[in-house]
């Protein structure tokens, strides 16, 4: 009888594997403490937990994913607010249907010790940038109101080389820098940074990381079940950040386990969004409202269109 219980339980469990439903996952970026709830939600097994078997991809160009997505060659990606509203301007066929990070991380990042104090400082220099078009329209808006204009300033670009080009003098400052990284990378060698935060600068706040999926896939009820094993992660690393970075590192010991990941860590923590499938659907028309304002979409359609609206 043992052996007959024994031998049920076992085909149970396999036919409960068996019958996991396979999500495959594009991040925008190779894992990092930004991509956090994601990893702890692997690594506590609250995907499995939902019945789900979550594959997560880092991707050889991160333009792709949302790409990939539309086309319906995956199923979900990572990328970002901003270009989300610019994917749907060109007809993209992309649904928001939660947030990972849920305030900006991007943030024009000068020299501590450096001369440029406020940003009606720039004026007649040199800032970095990686991404044209979005970061233009940045430094557009936080310029404004100091009185100056891009014309003001010279944009170089420096092909994603943020902190270098700033730390050997190449450019005065830099646009598109991540205040949880570059920050810590800068201090961690030797070169401390001071960061303006788009937010505070003329930007509306945005979420940073958003995860999408294609239109046609709704319904899928795959994703709400998803959603509510990224809540329970972010609640695990809010509760218990220490051993939430002992998850986190666990899932490439090698890579992820080094001094600028545990700082990163701290930093991003409190940027996590609590209720990933939550929406503030008047922060996005917001959003959408600058992002026409800027000329980098022609319309602000309605959320609805792009989004899960509760």
């Amino acid at each position: 009888m043992k052996r007959l219980t024994a031998l049920l339980c076992g085909c149970l469990l396999s036919t409960q594997v068996l019958a996991a439903d396979k999500v495959e996952l594009l991040l925008d970026w190779f894992i990092n403490p930004d991509h956090g709830p994601l990893i702890v939600a692997q690594q506590k097994g609250y995907f499995a937990e939902q019945g789900l078997e979550v594959n997560l991809v880092e991707p050889a160009d991160p333009s792709m994913p949302p790409k990939l997505v539309a086309a319906g060659k995956a199923d979900m990606a990572l990328t970002y607010q901003p270009q989300l509203h610019v994917m749907v301007g060109e007809a993209l066929p992309l649904t928001r249907i939660g947030t990972l990070i849920a305030t900006p991380l991007n943030s024009l990042v000068v020299l501590d010790q450096g001369p440029i104090k406020t940003l009606a400082d720039l004026k007649g220099k040199k800032v970095g940038y990686s991404v044209g078009g979005y970061e233009e329209a940045l430094m557009r808006a936080m310029l404004k109101p100091h009185g100056l204009t891009l014309n003001d300033i010279e944009m170089v670009n420096v092909n994603w080389s943020l902190s270098p080009s700033l730390i050997t003098g190449k450019v005065d400052a830099v646009i598109g820098a991540y205040r949880n990284f570059e920050l810590n990378q800068m201090d961690i060698e030797g070169h401390p940074g001071r960061a303006f935060y788009v937010e505070e600068e003329g930007v509306p706040a945005y979420d940073e990381l958003v995860l999408v999926i294609n239109n046609q896939d709704r319904g899928d009820k795959r994703f709400a079940r998803m959603m509510a094993a990224l809540e329970q992660a972010t609640q695990y690393i809010v509760n218990h950040p220490d051993d939430a970075w002992k998850a986190f590192v666990s899932y490439k010991p090698d890579e992820l386990n080094t001094e600028l990941n545990r700082r990163a860590w701290a930093d991003t923590l409190s940027r996590f969004a609590l209720r990933p499938a939550a929406l503030d659907k008047a922060r996005y028309q917001r959003v959408g409202a600058f992002m026409q304002e800027q000329g980098l979409t022609k319309s602000n359609p309605p959320v609805a269109d792009y989004a899960i609206v509760p």
